[in-house]
């Protein structure tokens, strides 16, 4: 009785037939496992959709998602997380300034290429890009670096790439930083950050799928996938791990997110840092 009485409190029917539904379907599509506490954030995440689509039901939408091939990257979007902020776990990007990059040098060893995997807004690739160029013994201007920035939503890929923030956004990045990387907007643009043309070009920001075949073209020496493996389930945080492996060169380095802990699911990794890996 209780299940019925808040169905009828709800804009849209929703039921737990319909949830089990569209969270197979995510699962299908990205890899993204949704546990049954989840169905209150389903329907409100999908409930604009639903509106926009003029739609009734979660059932019409499901069908409206059977049948309307274009709708499934609006129904990712909308149910993946895009938490982000620049320097989000300061001991990553501190590591790369000041002891990576003395590191590099000493071995002759410039080219740098990376994969930040789970991008969303672009503070992480553009963290990383920062720290890669902000030695202050080191010029690395020259040195062959290059970033592949990816998401699986494409709305926040948009935003990624066009490298404008509210102000609030940059606020808590250290003062020295904010005057040497970012040009603060004026006239109708005044209250906006973007980051400068320098530090875009270093990024090529691209939609990609970790539960599909990625297409990266490329080895790496670094992988920052933080944060995104809590949201798969063992055997596809094994395999998205196991191809992560695979693209680094030897000795390379994944950075995880502090609740994330590779070594559990794969013994191709060894911590040698906070949340930092290398690949054995």
């Amino acid at each position: 009785m209780l299940a019925k009485a808040q169905d009828k409190q709800r804009e849209f029917a929703f039921s737990r037939g319909d949830f089990d539904r569209l969270r197979q379907m995510l699962y299908d599509a990205a890899g993204i496992s949704l546990a049954d506490y989840k169905m209150d954030m389903v329907y409100s995440r999908l409930t604009r959709r639903l509106r926009d689509l003029k739609l009734s039901s979660f059932a019409d939408y499901l069908r409206h998602l059977e049948t309307h091939q274009g709708e499934l990257g609006n129904f990712i979007n909308a149910m993946t997380t895009n938490l982000t902020a620049f320097f989000r776990e300061q001991h990553h990007f501190d590591y790369l300034t000041n002891e990576y990059l003395p590191a590099r040098q000493a071995a002759g060893q410039q080219q740098i290429r990376v994969w930040s995997a789970g991008c969303s807004t672009g503070a992480e690739p553009y963290s990383i890009a920062i720290a890669l160029r902000n030695h202050p013994d080191i010029d690395t201007r020259q040195w062959p670096i290059s970033i592949i920035a990816s998401d699986i939503d494409s709305n926040v890929l948009n935003v990624a790439r066009t490298g404008v923030y509210d102000l609030p956004r940059i606020d808590d990045i250290d003062e020295a930083l904010r005057k040497r990387w970012f040009l603060r907007g004026k006239g109708e643009n005044a209250g906006m950050a973007r980051v400068k043309p320098e530090l875009q070009a270093m990024i090529d920001f691209r939609l990609i799928n970790l539960t599909r075949p990625w297409q990266l073209n490329t080895r790496l020496e670094l992988i920052f996938c933080r944060n995104v493996m809590i949201y798969f389930d063992p055997p596809t945080q094994c395999r998205i791990l196991e191809g992560m492996a695979d693209h680094l060169v030897e000795g390379g380095l994944l950075f995880a997110g502090h609740s994330e802990s590779p070594t559990r699911v794969t013994d191709r990794f060894e911590l040698i840092g906070k949340t930092i890996y290398r690949k054995r």
